[in-house]
């Protein structure tokens, strides 16, 4: 091993600042999101909404991202993004997904796994006209995934819809951009503790209710 290696496996931390029980948590895990949800948007954590979302292709191939949050529901939690990306490849072929918080500032993390469908057209075109005039302009501009022959490409892509939009108040969305609704069947809530002995709290669910359970860390 080398010294660069050991360096790395020196690297550790202790988790001390807080408990997760049975006893602790919702029956529902949607309110227990919504309520640790807010717990790091009050505690300044960087970026809370910020999850990495795991696909899996058609041929069987693990891809994980950042993808933002945009709103959570009892039906589950919605995102936005290109539908011709590769994650939309992968979610049209195979719609079972995983979503991973981690906030390190709380020393939590939530895992949640679910199947994926599409939001209504009208949500996704609400949200699109929403969001800041160049962030629209980058969605028509960008080929998401795609290979691109340099930057000059794509800088040259938003000048030219620049223009072309700059005395329009809407900008329209691209059909091959819009939301995502992630339904859940699996949460997990992590709390980190002392000497690695983390808590885990796992709902699944069963017909139409929650199972809770305790995971060994």
């Amino acid at each position: 091993m080398s010294i660069q290696h050991k360096d790395i496996a020196a690297i550790r931390q202790d988790y001390v600042l807080g408990n997760l029980s049975e006893s602790d948590v919702d029956n529902d895990p949607i309110h227990q999101f919504k309520k640790w949800f807010d717990e790091a948007i009050h505690s300044k954590v960087n970026e809370p909404n910020a999850m990495v979302l795991s696909t899996v292709s058609a041929q069987h191939v693990p891809s994980s991202r950042i993808v933002l949050l945009k709103d959570v529901s009892a039906e589950g939690l919605v995102f936005f993004t290109n539908y011709e990306s590769r994650k939309g490849d992968d979610m049209k072929d195979n719609p079972h997904v995983a979503l991973l918080f981690f906030w390190p500032e709380l020393q939590r993390q939530i895992r949640i796994e679910g199947l994926i469908e599409f939001v209504d057209s009208s949500d996704s075109d609400e949200y699109f006209q929403s969001r800041p005039k160049g962030s629209r302009i980058g969605a028509l501009a960008s080929p998401q995934s795609r290979e691109i022959p340099n930057r000059s490409f794509l800088e040259n892509k938003v000048e030219e819809l620049s223009v072309q939009y700059d005395d329009h108040a809407i900008v329209p969305r691209p059909a091959y951009w819009g939301g995502y609704l992630l339904r859940p069947i699996y949460f997990e809530f992590w709390q980190g503790r002392a000497s690695r002995l983390h808590d885990r709290i796992v709902y699944k669910k069963v017909s139409d209710s929650w199972k809770i359970t305790r995971l060994a860390p």
